[in-house]
């Protein structure tokens, strides 16, 4: 399990093929000391198996299903990407719930400058699996990263950036119409499922008592 707070920016070094599944190498300076191979480490919000641990960097294997449903299907040889380590048992609860599932692969829109301010505005488009978990002061995971919603019209979804998370993770690097990946909040869709189940219970205990007569 992950929190959603980047310890680390790393860059893809290389980009194999290996069989069927994509080898990537990760440049790092910290996490790969970390790891141990087997490990689950967050790539860019998305859960993976570090292998081929050497001092400064790690690999990791992209199965086919993993590349086309995420970001990585634009990851190209020098691109950054976001790492996190899994939390510990004993450690601080700093974001929200993150598993590095990737519910969904949306479409940056753009990163302005917040008028009279230092902040930026990220505005990223929802595929609908994930517009529907989206609330307004809600959590939503980016690449990763653990942001709280600011605006969420229809499809766009609009975060705040102080310069502390735009310095600290990669999205500075990304230009418009770049895919990201994106985790709905696990705990919305639990609420979901649930709602869906007593519904369901709620609906056939009517059905029983018309037949009863009731």
């Amino acid at each position: 399990m992950f929190t959603g707070i980047i310890e680390e920016v790393g860059r893809i070094a290389r980009i194999e093929q290996c069989g069927e599944n994509r080898r990537i190498t990760i440049m790092a300076e910290r996490a790969p000391g970390a790891l141990k191979t087997g490990d689950s480490v967050s790539v860019s919000g998305v859960c993976l198996t570090a292998l081929h641990i050497k001092p400064g960097s790690f690999c990791a294997d992209l199965a086919p299903e993993t590349w086309a449903r995420t970001s990585f299907s634009r990851i190209r040889e020098g691109a950054s990407v976001n790492l996190e380590l899994p939390m510990k048992a004993d450690g601080r609860f700093g974001g929200h719930i993150v598993q590095g599932h990737v519910d969904g692969v949306g479409k940056l829109i753009a990163l302005d400058r917040i008028a009279d301010s230092e902040n930026w505005w990220l505005r990223v488009e929802l595929p609908r699996e994930v517009e529907k978990y989206t609330v307004y002061k809600g959590s939503i995971c980016i690449e990763g990263i653990s942001l709280t919603v600011a605006q969420s019209e229809d499809a766009l979804c609009t975060v705040a950036l102080i310069p502390h998370t735009l310095e600290m993770t990669n999205l500075g690097s990304l230009q418009p119409g770049d895919p990201v990946n994106l985790e709905a909040d696990l705990i919305a869709k639990y609420v979901e499922k649930m709602m869906k189940r007593d519904s369901a219970q709620s609906s056939l205990t009517i059905e029983e008592l018309v037949r009863k007569g009731f």
